[in-house]
């Protein structure tokens, strides 16, 4: 068996991890990790064969050659080897989690302070027990700050995470009903994203505060936390801001300190308003100039089905299928009914891992829908099919036979909103149109 001391002698001569052989790179550490219908051990010849400079494998039988290196689990040496990583880094390291808004926020929070430090943010959404690791891995010696996005569907994922990523510095975005099956209710979502807070307490790290929210600030006052930025839409917090304008795209002012800015940018929707709020706050927390921030975030174009605002002939698509959540979905629609527009169309998927509050939830997004006035309503999966009678729409099993009804029923000159969970791939109908 390797030590991780050893294998981080290895690491230092071979700095890429790769963890598929469908996209391995020369000279890289392949890491054979399992999964519920595959075992990277039965790959390990095949990715030495390819180009890995070693193979890091958990079974003795997967052992051919002195450059299979073997550990008692190999995802477990995957986090200690990026542990080990982390306790020699100097750097400022901020965590972000949350229940909607994580990526965006991490990627606007990138974008200002790559004007001013060399910054290595989490790539996409890898948020989970093999992307954390994978981003502090991937941490170099001209790193100056790294911003690690952390997702979580159960208790203690985050403190999971804090244990080896060790942020000194955190934000949550907010607390929502999102994967209320593996947290167990909304109480448990805020026990578990609360975990950051913990983290944070023990080490004296600094929370980043969205002050408006009231689940947030009582979260905070209730672990005694007293190192806190906060930022928000009151003159009284350390820096804040106002919507001026939130059609087509948002409109922002803002003051920290003596600090002071106007931001048009290229998001949609008001529940990103909190999300530019916090990279603003971040920004001028590390001293970037006010000018940066707002050219930082002013540039910023979201992308991967998240608040994409899209034309496609004579209709504007809201493209916002990433993921969907009760909480995400009614701000989505409270979003959609204030924006203008004659013939407005709603296409929603269903929302995933609820558990047993999945067909209270579906069917309150149902009675949402029904108080709008819309020209058109596409729901799609088998949770919203229950609660047909409740409005006037049309309904399919799968987004592939909603895409196939839009192709022959397309809208004109319509304003769409799309959204539904990820396993629905609303993404579809956008491509039908």
């Amino acid at each position: 068996m390797i030590s991780i001391p050893a294998l981080y002698d290895i690491f230092l001569r071979h700095r890429t991890i790769c963890t598929d052989t469908r996209s391995l790179k020369s000279d890289c550490l392949f890491f054979a990790l399992k999964g519920p219908t595959f075992n990277g051990n039965q790959f390990a010849k095949q990715a030495l064969e390819a180009g890995a400079a070693y193979a890091i494998v958990d079974e003795s039988d997967a052992v051919f050659s002195d450059r299979c290196l073997l550990v008692p689990d190999v995802l477990t040496a995957l986090q200690s080897l990026a542990h080990h990583h982390r306790k020699r880094l100097t750097i400022p390291v901020l965590g972000i989690t949350g229940s909607n808004g994580k990526t965006t926020t991490k990627e606007l929070v990138r974008a200002v302070l790559a004007k001013k430090f060399v910054t290595l943010a989490t790539r996409g959404n890898l948020n989970n027990h093999i992307g954390v690791p994978l981003t502090l891995l991937s941490i170099t010696d001209d790193v100056e700050f790294s911003v690690v996005e952390m997702g979580a569907n159960h208790q203690q994922e985050i403190s999971s995470y804090c244990t080896y990523a060790e942020p000194n510095y955190g934000l949550i975005t907010n607390v929502g009903k999102a994967h209320l099956e593996g947290f167990g209710g909304f109480e448990g979502v805020k026990r578990g994203k609360g975990e950051l807070y913990d983290h944070l307490l023990s080490h004296n790290g600094l929370v980043f505060l969205n002050g408006d929210n009231l689940h947030l600030t009582s979260m905070v006052a209730q672990r005694k936390l007293t190192n806190v930025f906060r930022y928000g839409t009151d003159d009284g917090f350390e820096c804040s801001g106002r919507l001026v304008n939130e059609h087509p795209f948002l409109h922002v002012e803002w003051r920290c300190g003596s600090n002071s800015g106007e931001i048009r940018t290229q998001l949609v929707g008001v529940y990103n308003f909190e999300n530019i709020l916090s990279a603003i706050a971040i920004g001028n927390r590390f001293g970037v100039a006010a000018a940066d921030i707002d050219s930082a975030i002013a540039a910023y174009v979201p992308d991967n089905s998240r608040s994409q605002l899209v034309q496609r002939g004579t209709n504007t698509i809201i493209l916002d299928a990433y993921n969907a959540n009760p909480t995400s979905m009614e701000a989505a629609l409270n979003n959609f009914n204030a924006t203008t527009g004659n013939r407005k169309v709603i296409c929603m998927g269903d929302m995933a891992e609820l558990g047993d509050e999945s067909d209270a939830e579906h069917e309150r997004i149902v009675r949402l829908i029904a108080r709008g006035s819309y020209h058109s309503v596409v729901l799609v999966g088998k949770n919203f099919g229950k609660y047909l009678s409740l409005l006037n729409a049309v309904h399919f099993e799968d987004s592939v036979k909603a895409a196939e009804w839009v192709k022959v029923h397309p809208w004109t000159d319509a304003t769409v909103l799309i959204k539904g969970s990820r396993s629905t791939k609303m993404e579809r109908i956008l491509e039908a149109l």
